[in-house]
């Protein structure tokens, strides 16, 4: 494996343990998770990270975008399957359709 693709399985391995953690009936965004693995601007391959994991039993649903719109859910199968399972856990939307992040924005570290 070159010293590339296992950096990318390195960064893969961090987004998946954030995810992970994310609390039932919370959110977090692509932005705070990439921060956390270290690379603030790799948002987009948190989301690559994620689309590939999505039948891992993670909870990938609770990974929205910086607005709380719920830009994985054609990954889903279903488009809307993500916002029910979001519902389900207790997740509130805004009129426009996004999560209210004030209520339920989780912070990982």
């Amino acid at each position: 494996m070159s010293k590339k693709q296992n950096d990318k399985k390195d960064f893969f391995d961090k987004v998946y343990e954030i995810v992970a953690k994310i609390p039932y009936g919370k959110v977090t965004t692509y932005g705070a998770i990439a921060e956390v693995c270290g690379i603030k601007s790799s948002g987009r391959t948190v989301g690559w990270a994620i689309n590939g994991a999505k039948e891992s039993g993670l909870p990938c649903h609770r990974v929205v975008n910086r607005n709380g719109e719920l830009t994985g859910k054609l990954h889903f199968g279903d488009p809307n399957l993500m916002e029910d399972l979001l519902r389900s856990e207790g997740v509130e939307f805004t009129e426009n359709g996004r999560v209210n992040m004030e209520k339920h924005l989780w912070k990982p570290e």
